[in-house]
């Protein structure tokens, strides 16, 4: 599929360490704020046309606002980082930067679920070939997987965590701020050749593309929740139809204060309170809301249960099961059967787990009330031929 990569990327000779180090730590750094500047970095860029790999990575703002932000665009090649700025140049103002991308046969990532997710919902786009440092550490062995932790292993380079959840909103960023950012794509590149020539030599680099294609595909046909389930949080399987009837008011009264805010939920009451005064409300007991909460939120709650009180009982949501389907007969026997296997197989290949099946996986194959020939709709090639001799 795509051995050429590697074979010019992750070959490094005795001696070149030295040059590697400097090459990766010496590569350009850009902060592109203006649409003019942005032209002319792809321009520069697109001239030395090679347009084997790149590496994105992005920041957004789901911990400070309601709406989650594309913040940041971070991204790489061969001794060039660039950091572009959403908010400045606009959502519309990146088009020719998307085009730009999708003329590179691959674009690493890091954990690359959540960034095609932004991509997705943000431009309705995400990138044709997407490789993700993550996956291959895991079929590498890696007990630690995060980006800090490989880069420690690889490189000897602690990178400082202290930015992870900052606003990334806020401008200008503080130079803590950019270095974070820029050491996110530094050595992906890199890393993402190093990681493929060993996986082809341990014969793991089909089951490398095969996962990273899934994933991709999987956030592409991943649809946001219904209104009839957005509000159904964690626990709501528990509640009767009365209060899951006040659920859904107190999650929506909750949803548009935070609007009001322009704060996540988390920040304002978070999931197991808003719980807890539902099961109070369920109970025929007088709601006690958190202490914190001003006179205007706590004014318009009582407006909320008293919309919900005033609707009969006929018109309470349906408590139907979440997914399609009946639930799953789990044979308990056979579902220990296939994780001992499962486990078998994992520690004779060195790798975690969960990578060959999850157990939500293993339960749809111990269950009674699924066809056989379905079973194993939801395991990749790699993975059934791994599990044969349990199934």
């Amino acid at each position: 599929m795509l051995n050429f990569f590697f074979a010019g990327f992750s070959k490094k000779r005795p001696g070149m360490r030295q040059t590697l180090m400097e090459s990766l730590t010496s590569a350009s750094e850009t902060y592109i704020d203006r649409i003019e500047d942005l032209h002319a970095f792809v321009g520069r860029a697109g001239a030395s046309g090679d347009f084997r790999a790149c590496s994105i990575d992005t920041e957004a703002d789901s911990m400070h606002s309601y709406e989650t932000k594309l913040c940041l665009i971070q991204f790489s090649i061969p001794g060039a980082l660039a950091i572009i700025d959403p908010l400045s140049i606009g959502i519309t103002g990146l088009n020719d930067f998307i085009t730009f991308v999708d003329r590179f046969e691959v674009v690493w990532m890091h954990g690359a679920d959540y960034d095609i997710s932004l991509f997705n919902s943000t431009f309705n786009w995400v990138p044709k070939t997407i490789l993700d440092t993550q996956v291959a550490a895991r079929f590498l062995g890696k007990d630690k997987f995060g980006l800090a932790n490989l880069l420690e292993d690889e490189y000897g380079v602690k990178l400082s965590k202290a930015s992870q959840k900052a606003d990334w909103s806020r401008r200008p960023l503080s130079p803590k701020m950019l270095e974070y950012a820029y050491n996110d794509v530094r050595y992906l590149l890199d890393l993402g050749g190093k990681y493929l020539e060993r996986l082809d030599a341990i014969g793991r680099l089909d089951w490398f593309y095969e996962s990273c294609l899934a994933a991709q595909e999987s956030v592409r046909g991943r649809s946001g929740k219904s209104e009839d389930e957005v509000w159904r949080i964690s626990g709501w399987g528990k509640l009767s139809p009365k209060g899951l009837h006040f659920l859904k008011h107190l999650w929506m009264w909750r949803d548009d204060e935070c609007r009001r805010l322009d704060r996540p939920a988390f920040k304002f009451l978070s999931n197991q309170e808003l719980m807890t005064m539902v099961e109070q409300l369920e109970a025929g007991r007088k709601v006690r809301p958190a202490h914190y909460l001003r006179s205007g939120p706590v004014k318009r709650l009582d407006e909320a249960i008293e919309k919900a009180n005033a609707v009969k009982s006929s018109a309470y949501p349906v408590k139907h099961r979440r997914g399609e389907g009946s639930r799953l007969e789990i044979n308990e026997a056979r579902f220990e059967q296939i994780r001992r296997c499962r486990d078998k197989q994992a520690a004779k290949l060195g790798i975690e787990p969960t990578v060959i099946a999850t157990r939500t996986v293993m339960e749809r194959l111990a269950a009674a009330n699924v066809r056989e020939e379905e079973k194993t709709d939801s395991l990749l090639r790699w993975q059934r031929e791994i599990l044969r001799s349990c199934l």
